[in-house]
């Protein structure tokens, strides 16, 4: 099959492609010719076919999608930690441009090809909005309200994805954060007490990998999180980062009181049909330890240094 991902060389697009690699599929791979992207191609997509390119381009996209059978659409100006540098909820004009208007191009640029490609669109659980005060899990059936921006935007994709009269299935994802270490003002904007469902980045890949020899995904949508023992809350996942840097926990008073748009998933049915469930926060946690290797105990005794870092990012005024 060909398949296109874009915004290949992000978080959940270089996971997407370590899952297809080996399973017969030609992979073409479609991001910003950004410096950090094009090292990122040549460490994980070195027998992908590349075709650089702006989503909001019509031309780019064109392209991109010529002689594809599927488009995975990844690409996407995200709140944090982006690496273009910018942020949806900085810039939200420039967000609009790539996430609803990066839609209508791709929707656009399918529609003209003589044998249309179907688009499998990854979206994101903050549709669901504030929802803490309800009992969990998220289902199908929540309504959705959301908050941010970026939360909007995705909304408005799927809309117009749905009524495209295009062949689409739709992923809304749990937390899939990357696997590094970053002290942000972003891990301040989530109380320790909200729900939280953890998914590995390399099992949403696998989803997306598995998911493209489903015919059942078709016209759906579907929630991918990492399952029952994957649901945290913010504060149980953020201590054991700090436990494993030799930090006790850090104080709620430093982070944003009011609730994030985050919560369990019911994904009882993507499982099933996916089987893509293979890794825990534990997992996770592991793999953080491994990348601080022998350096980790030099870490701990900076513990000192450490908490000061962290309590300058903090939300405290």
């Amino acid at each position: 099959m060909n398949i296109l991902v874009t915004g290949a060389f992000g978080n959940i697009g270089i996971s997407t492609l370590q899952a297809l690699a080996g399973r017969g599929h030609r992979v073409r791979c479609f991001d910003l010719p950004l410096r950090i992207h094009r090292r990122l191609a040549r460490l994980h997509a070195p027998a992908c076919e590349l075709v650089w390119g702006d989503v909001r381009r019509f031309v780019d996209l064109q392209k991109a999608v010529k002689d594809q059978d599927l488009v995975i659409h990844l690409a996407a100006l995200i709140p944090e930690l982006s690496h273009t540098g910018a942020h949806s909820e900085v810039d939200p004009a420039l967000a609009y441009e790539v996430n609803v208007g990066g839609m209508r191009q791709l929707i656009l640029a399918v529609t003209t090809m003589p044998k249309p490609a179907r688009i499998l669109f990854t979206s994101t659980l903050h549709v669901y909005g504030q929802t803490q005060h309800l009992p969990p899990p998220r289902t199908l059936t929540c309504p959705l309200q959301p908050v941010e921006g970026y939360a909007s935007q995705k909304v408005i994709a799927e809309q117009l994805l749905r009524s495209s009269g295009l062949t689409w299935s739709v992923f809304r994802l749990g937390a899939a954060i990357p696997v590094k270490v970053i002290f942000d003002k972003a891990m301040f904007l989530i109380p320790p007490s909200n729900r939280l469902e953890f998914v590995h980045t390399l099992d949403v890949g696998v989803a997306l990998a598995n998911a493209v020899d489903q015919p059942a995904i078709w016209g759906k949508v579907w929630l991918i999180g990492g399952g029952a023992r994957c649901q945290l809350t913010y504060g149980q996942m953020l201590d054991q980062v700090m436990s494993m840097l030799g930090q006790a926990p850090l104080p709620a008073r430093w982070f944003n009181p009011t609730d994030y748009s985050v919560d369990w998933l019911d994904t009882s049915a993507s499982q099933a049909l996916l089987q893509y469930q293979q890794r825990t926060y534990d997992d996770y946690i592991h793999e953080l330890r491994g990348q601080f290797g022998p350096w980790l105990p030099w870490v701990r005794r900076l513990r000192p240094l450490v908490r000061a870092a962290l309590w300058a990012r903090s939300v405290l005024p």
